[in-house]
């Protein structure tokens, strides 16, 4: 599964709520998200200190196998426990959410933000020992470019760099392509246009580096048996057992192995969350990725283990603003307001999260205020606001659902999505009058249908990549290949081509409260709430924290029991 274009009800994945996106000696004009870390998150911080007893090692429960362990390759969420503890890139964030130094120890832009200058920490080595330089970045991106590696996500490259799409399709040298070691410590990106988001969008993992030695060695294999796996993180891979668990061990060539505490973690595979949940709670594991809805609630009053935080993302529908009656906003307008958020986050869903009335979640502060506050709710309540949903569709031709044709309401295979379609299906038919068919597919298929149009409502959703609103506006950009909705508004894109290349905080959260604005009085989606997501680890492991992007991190962790 994706993890950007993905109904996050499924996965559940958890993040810290803000994070900066300055950092490490980058311009003082770029958008900053700096903000207070989350409670979960203060409580890491506070108990991280906790003195290590004991063997330091921990099992922690994966609910889903991903498709490959190649940085370069996937996009594929379940990756992510697993990239983000055997790799590490230029930036990275540390346990307060913060965009700090990873293999970088400081990075500059030039003014206008083309340019972007990282300086390595020496001695950087590989988890074989042999070093890594500037060089082995620029391999790593020009193989992520390279057509054959089919990486999932080569537009974070090739949108960004000069001549990166020119290069993948063959039409440029290497030499052409806009990634250069000025050193062996210093690497320079340069860009297409002023990019201020740029340093969040480097500490994805397509951006971290891979050795070329066992690429070129093992090809597209090297990733898949512990003795072939090279890779850079503060853990290495020791054992791969394909279908039942994956254990990593302390990377003693990490640069900062001094500070890794644990010696062994092993994420093992058990798919049904039930069957993980009694294995956690007979103490066989010591952690579990994602918890059966119907019992957070109860494993939070006992003081499971539970931890919970936000997440910068949005579940909500996509409504097809190419096909009638759908291209009318007041209909839009009308299945938005007749929605009861309230009901579906605590009894369908069973979720700690917050009623959503855009799609841009709230988490981009900037001067220690989040850039959305005090923004408008468009008239939806956490309750459905019946009264105005009805007037709205009166307006638009239908009074009392007269003549509204029937509605197809769209899910992918998954038992809770099926519930919240269920749930919002009786809500429109009794608050609007008007007949609704459910229908539902597996991911794969639903999704293509959702890519071609050939939808009316679907369930979708969003899981932020980089922390910055720059990882939503383009979802209701005219054109743009993320855009499923099919929304165009000339003025919505102008506003959106100035955030991008806009290096002012202020004057850049300005541009984005109006595009907000913009887009969602014409209610393109139908949001549901912004995620928060619980997981499950036993109060004995410290130091263990997530980022925005759901990222897990292990390298702070200790066990003490």
């Amino acid at each position: 599964m994706k993890k950007k274009l993905t109904a996050m009800l499924a996965l559940g994945l958890a993040c810290a709520s803000v994070l900066t996106g300055c950092g490490g000696g980058s311009s003082e004009t770029e958008p900053q998200t700096i903000g207070e870390p989350t409670a979960a998150a203060e409580a890491e911080t506070e108990t991280a200190a906790a003195e290590p007893t004991g063997a330091q090692e921990l099992t922690f429960v994966l609910n889903n196998e991903p498709d490959s362990l190649d940085p370069s390759y996937t996009n594929n969420s379940f990756a992510s426990p697993f990239l983000t503890n055997l790799f590490e890139g230029l930036v990275t964030y540390d346990e307060n959410g913060e965009l700090s130094p990873g293999n970088a120890e400081s990075w500059e832009s030039n003014e206008d933000m083309t340019v972007y200058t990282f300086h390595l920490r020496d001695g950087l080595k590989w988890s074989d020992g042999t070093p890594l330089t500037a060089e082995d970045y620029v391999y790593s991106a020009l193989h992520v470019m390279t057509p054959t590696t089919t990486s999932q996500y080569v537009n974070m490259m090739t949108d960004y760099i000069v001549n990166g799409q020119e290069y993948y399709d063959g039409k440029v040298s290497a030499e052409e392509v806009g990634v250069k070691a000025l050193d062996e410590t210093t690497v320079e990106y340069t860009l297409k246009q002023p990019t201020p988001f740029f340093a969040d969008v480097a500490s994805m993992w397509v951006y971290a580096p891979v050795q070329k030695a066992t690429v070129e060695a093992n090809g597209d294999k090297w990733s898949t048996a512990a003795d072939t796996y090279v890779s850079n993180g503060p853990f290495k891979v020791s054992e791969i057992n394909m279908g039942e668990s994956v254990v990593l061990t302390k990377n003693e060539n990490y640069w900062n192995a001094e500070n890794v505490t644990l010696e062994k973690l092993t994420f093992r595979y058990i798919l049904d969350l039930s069957t993980a949940l009694t294995a956690y709670e007979n103490g066989e594991v010591d952690g579990v990725r994602n918890i059966p809805a119907g019992d957070i609630a109860r494993l939070k009053a006992e003081g499971a283990g539970t931890h919970t935080a936000n997440v910068y993302g949005t579940v909500y529908y996509n409504i097809n603003c190419q096909k009638e009656p759908f291209n009318n906003p007041l209909v839009r307008k009308a299945l938005n307001l007749a929605i009861d958020r309230e009901s579906l986050i605590n009894n369908v869903a069973q979720l700690d999260a917050q009623p959503a009335y855009s799609i841009l979640a709230p988490g981009y502060v900037v001067d220690g205020k989040d850039i959305l506050e005090g923004r408008s709710d468009y008239e939806m309540t956490p309750g459905a606001n019946v009264e105005a949903a009805q007037a709205a569709l009166a307006e638009a031709g239908y009074p009392g659902g007269e003549g509204f044709p029937t509605v197809q309401l769209s899910f992918y295979s998954d038992d809770t999505v099926k519930k919240v379609a269920e749930a919002i299906k009786e809500m429109w038919e009794t608050n609007l009058g008007i007949k609704v068919e459910v229908t539902s597919a597996e991911w794969a298929v639903f999704y293509s249908g959702v890519q071609a149009g050939d939808y009316e409502v679907a369930a979708m959703g969003w899981s932020a990549d980089y922390v910055n609103p720059m990882s939503f506006l383009p979802l209701l950009a005219t054109g743009d290949v993320t855009n499923t909705s099919f929304y165009s508004n000339p003025d919505y894109d102008a506003l959106v081509e100035q955030a991008k290349v806009e290096s002012d905080p202020q004057k850049f959260a300005e541009l984005v409260r109006q595009a907000d604005e913009t887009a969602s009085s014409e209610y393109p989606v139908m949001p549901l709430y912004y995620k928060a997501d619980t997981y499950l680890l036993k109060d004995y492991v410290t130091g263990v924290y997530m980022d925005s992007s759901t990222h897990l991190f292990f390298k702070n962790a200790k066990v003490s029991k």
